[in-house]
């Protein structure tokens, strides 16, 4: 992370934060999936609206996030059940999804990570997606 005082791009942010992930791809969300991780969707209602969902996938607008992930938050989401939960986050293309997981380990979720390559990603291996509501 940059040091107080230090200006960096956002490239280099997202290179930096990205050394801590272990980020996994489109098959690995989906096998995670069934083995109790939770899957969350941050892209914005647009884009969902356009492309679809992946089916059990919680759906948390990225400005709300922290607050419906947070365990011990007052705001928190039925699946937020403890610090310990495997948590993927998805965003369009995998960028934001990765700054997201970042923030949710600094929330104590220590095995918080995103999908490389994002929900295209997921379209693009032919894992399953449904039509919005």
């Amino acid at each position: 992370m940059a040091v107080s005082g230090e200006r960096i791009g956002i490239d280099e942010l997202l290179e930096r934060v990205r050394e801590g992930l272990d980020r996994i791809g489109p098959q690995e969300a989906y096998d995670a999936a069934g083995a109790g991780a939770l899957l969350v969707d941050i892209r914005y209602a647009a884009l969902r609206e356009r492309d679809g969902l992946i089916p059990g996938a919680l759906v948390v607008e990225r400005n709300e996030l922290e607050w419906r992930l947070d365990p011990q938050g007052s705001h928190r989401a039925p699946e937020a059940t403890d610090h310990d939960l495997r948590v993927v986050v998805i965003c369009n293309e995998g960028y934001a999804s990765s700054l997201a997981a970042v923030s949710l380990r600094q929330l104590g979720l220590h095995r918080a990570t995103d999908l490389d390559g994002g929900f295209q990603a997921w379209r693009a291996a032919g894992l399953p997606v449904v039509p919005a509501p």
